[in-house]
């Protein structure tokens, strides 16, 4: 079975930038160890994109935060992430969840026998729609989610979000007694 690691959207302004936090930054770690159980060439990434007329888009006047705007600093994979993961095909997307990887994960799957397991920011957003979009592409393809290497907005929300993947049939891995976001 050829295994695929999802990391999404591990940028710099999700983590310790215009909308970091505790729960982004302790995940770090976790993502960068479990990279380490994948072929370098079988780990891809999103990386959410907007542009310098983010506040007058829909999602700018619902969340009037300026981030990851292209090309600034906010807007990369976080230094550890990007280090871990040099052979990661990037996409960038400008909405929650990328059409264009659910399309190559469905290319991919042709003819073979795959999973897919997703980690990354944010649960509750981004991670979520990524997920549904593969679900929906790939309805027999095994779907994981690892919540020890997702971190939502507030606990609860990340909660809710894994508790909305399960009912989609996207497995959540058990959290083996980390001290992750999701430990209480």
């Amino acid at each position: 079975m050829e295994r695929y690691l999802i990391v999404i959207d591990m940028q710099k302004d999700f983590i310790d930038g215009a909308l970091g936090s505790d729960m982004a930054k302790a995940i770090v770690p976790k993502v960068v160890e479990k990279m380490k159980e994948y072929e370098p060439g079988r780990i891809y990434a999103t990386r959410d994109t907007h542009f310098e007329n983010y506040l007058e888009t829909l999602e700018g006047k619902k969340l009037p935060v300026v981030h990851c705007i292209k090309e600034s600093e906010g807007w990369q994979i976080h230094p550890e992430v990007s280090a871990a993961m040099p052979e990661a095909k990037i996409y960038d997307k400008y909405t929650f969840g990328s059409e264009e990887l659910a399309q190559e994960m469905y290319r991919l799957s042709l003819g073979r026998d795959m999973e897919i397991e997703l980690v990354g920011l944010c649960t509750d957003i981004c991670v979520v729609s990524n997920a549904l979009l593969l679900r929906a592409k790939l309805p027999g393809t095994v779907i994981k989610v690892d919540p020890a290497c997702c971190a939502g907005v507030t606990k609860e929300s990340h909660r809710a979000a894994l508790e909305t993947m399960k009912m989609c049939q996207i497995d959540i891995l058990p959290e083996k007694g980390t001290d992750g976001p999701e430990k209480e």
